[in-house]
């Protein structure tokens, strides 16, 4: 495999990542999607349902798990094309290559999006928790996030891509 191909996959991944990220729908001028709301820390979650409709924003709530599925088939069609671009041939290959650029793009997503752009933007803050200057700025809340379920989650379609490349190479 390539490793010039693999770094010059790894921006590319965080580019399309940030993109997706991004295109979350306006609601009014702030930019967040309530099938979303799960990944803000509980204390801003809580602030914000004293003035909105409550909604389920658990692990088993059906809009979480279509979001997080919906990531998954996403994210297993990005990297199934970045291993054949890279030259992946083996499960073996298919599989670290893939979970490799998801590790990557957790630790991205949190030192980056979570805690620098997200943290510091009021765009993303949640009606009505603007203030809430400390809640926003919760390193350990999004660290623990890409341990756990993060690594966890990464194993899917690091999996996955592991297996088609097996089928077509």
């Amino acid at each position: 495999m390539n490793w010039l191909v693999i770094v010059i996959e790894a921006l590319v991944f965080a580019g399309i990542f940030t993109a997706i990220v991004m295109s979350i729908p306006f609601n009014e001028e702030k930019k967040y999607s309530v099938s979303n709301i799960h990944n803000y820390p509980p204390d801003i979650q809580e602030e914000y349902f004293k003035t909105h409709e409550r909604v389920d924003v658990s692990y088993k709530s059906k809009k979480v798990i279509l979001v997080k599925l919906s990531g998954i088939l996403v994210f297993i069609a990005i990297l199934f094309v970045c291993a054949l671009i890279a030259g992946a041939k083996t499960f073996k290959e298919g599989f670290f290559l893939s979970f490799g650029l998801m590790v990557w793009i957790g630790l991205y997503d949190t030192l980056f999006l979570d805690w620098v752009l997200f943290a510091n933007m009021p765009i993303f803050r949640l009606e009505g928790t603007e203030y809430m200057d400390e809640a926003y700025h919760q390193k350990w809340f999004h660290l623990k996030g890409i341990i756990f379920p993060g690594l966890i989650f990464a194993l899917i379609p690091a999996a996955v891509v592991g297996w088609l490349v097996t089928l077509v190479r």
